[in-house]
């Protein structure tokens, strides 16, 4: 992953980390806030010897001190020690209840003592303190075996008495809350990265890309008024999604797809925006002077003849069954240069239909007499029309619904065109958000007024406005026939040389 990948992720995760360095900061503040302070003081005893005035004598006393002190520290958390402080101080107390609130600590190679008591209360933990040190410089002495002269051969002596602490040791809130909030922050990111791992939803082109091992050909911005205007180039040209499809027909120009011009449009699963995707496109290359054919090829669930209100009782079926001519059932759109072909009937054997030899030589036909043939077809995981067909066409064009389609989705629906030998020539993504951490589409907003505009006439902005007249098309008398003999396919252009 690339460091975008990560600031990707955080960005998008944004919000729920937050919320647990808050979590953390206010657990520690009130774990904090609910403890009792506990105050420290300490004090210090020195361990001599009494023995000796000459150097090896002074310098055998320093290491025979040395070599002690560990049990003399030992001995400062036990009854025999504490049991004095107690009776001195008056406590209210057992020797092994104040044997927690007393550690005694030397340094190495050190005759010092540090005596630290901890308590609630600042003064008694300074005379508790106070009171342990005497009771060990009083009682260690006796322990030790008389010198020759009957005097003890260590002394201790207390050397710093415990004052009274101004600030409490425990519990330190600035420590507690830094610690909170980090752990808040660590907490935060594991969950971010934890969630992106389980999240197989295809959301960038990079992903896409890596599945489907083919080019990105275009990204439709989101729009959450799609379903109220599908026709978006149509009915609001300088939108940002208008400007998406128009930039798709410029990318679709580049595609080397071998001198050929015709493309299946299809999707892994419903509801991607296959067939929206398709007819803007066809619309967004009628503009820029195309001469179009718009095929629903989608048998099972058309939708192309519904978008355009157009009539859809006889069409691409028709025609494959020898039923109807294409030029009586191929409509002009828009008063641009974009011919559809509707799906007509639902046939009982879709898969069949489209894998024919009569829509091979349709397909010929029109790729010869049209510069663009796009072909909405049915999604690829749950049937296998669009594999079918794509292996007729010049390739496939897979629309992938950003946030929506799985890994695992996108993969099957490529493999499943790699399967029957169909070219990928590349995928769409749609439904691209045009804010958040997935978005791409930052420069909106330039040039001329994108948006939608709210002083536009209503007739332009109405999603299905298409003409619904029956004009015939200009590709001359075409019979359903395997062959192009027998279809006496006549090309509309040929046609026009002649009439000039």
């Amino acid at each position: 992953m690339q460091l975008s990948d990560h600031l990707r992720i955080l960005r998008k995760n944004w919000l729920a980390m937050v919320l647990l360095i808050f979590l953390g900061f206010s657990a520690m503040a009130g774990y904090s806030l609910t403890r009792t302070p506990i105050y420290e003081s300490s004090s210090t005893v020195f361990v001599s010897t009494q023995a000796g005035s000459t150097a090896a004598e002074l310098q055998q006393g320093s290491s025979f001190a040395q070599a002690r002190i560990n049990t003399y520290v030992g001995l400062a958390t036990t009854p025999v020690i504490l049991n004095p402080v107690i009776s001195d101080l008056g406590l209210a107390t057992t020797p092994e209840l104040l044997a927690k609130q007393v550690t005694a600590s030397a340094a190495l190679n050190s005759t010092l003592i540090t005596v630290t008591v901890s308590n609630p209360s600042a003064v008694q933990a300074a005379e508790v303190a106070n009171a342990v040190a005497s009771s060990l410089s009083t009682v260690v002495p006796q322990l030790e075996p008389e010198a020759n002269d009957g005097s003890s051969p260590v002394r201790l002596t207390r050397v710093r008495d415990a004052q009274p602490a101004l600030q409490p040791s425990s519990p330190n809130i600035p420590v507690n809350l830094l610690g909170g909030t980090l752990a808040g922050l660590i907490v935060g990111v594991i969950f971010a990265v934890v969630r992106s791992g389980l999240d197989n939803r295809v959301r960038t082109p990079r992903e896409a890309e890596q599945i489907t091992k083919a080019p990105g050909i275009g990204a439709i911005a989101y729009d959450a008024k799609a379903k109220e205007r599908p026709l978006i180039v149509h009915a609001d040209p300088l939108s940002p999604r208008a400007e998406s499809f128009r930039a798709l027909r410029t990318n679709l120009q580049f595609l080397d797809m071998g001198g050929r011009s015709s493309f299946v449009v299809t999707s892994s699963i419903p509801s991607e925006g296959k067939s929206t995707t398709t007819i803007n496109l066809a619309i967004a290359l009628a503009d820029a002077g195309k001469r179009v054919a718009l095929l629903d090829t989608d048998l099972r669930k058309p939708k192309v003849a519904e978008y355009l209100s157009i009539e859809g009782g006889a069409g691409l079926t028709d025609v494959l069954i020898g039923r109807a001519k294409v030029n009586e059932v191929m409509l002009p759109w828009g008063g641009r240069s974009l011919y559809v072909l509707p799906a007509g009937k639902i046939p009982p054997n879709p898969s069949e239909l489209l894998g024919s030899r009569q829509m091979g030589v349709l397909l010929e036909m029109l790729e010869r007499d049209f510069d663009v043939v796009l072909c909405d077809a049915p999604p690829l995981l749950p049937v296998t029309d669009a594999a079918i067909l794509a292996r007729a066409t010049s390739g496939a064009l897979m629309v992938i619904s950003a946030g929506r389609t799985t890994r695992h989705q996108l993969a099957l629906a490529t493999e499943a065109l790699n399967t029957v030998g169909a070219k990928l020539a590349g995928f769409v993504m749609s439904m691209v958000p045009t804010r958040g951490p997935d978005s791409y589409y930052s420069a909106y907003g330039y040039g001329y007024g994108y948006g939608y505009r709210e002083d536009a006439p209503e007739s332009n902005r109405r999603t299905r406005n298409a003409p619904k007249s029956r004009r015939s098309s200009p590709i001359a008398t075409l019979p359903a026939a395997p062959t192009p003999e027998e279809l006496g396919f006549t090309s509309r252009r040929t046609s026009r040389d002649r009439e000039s």
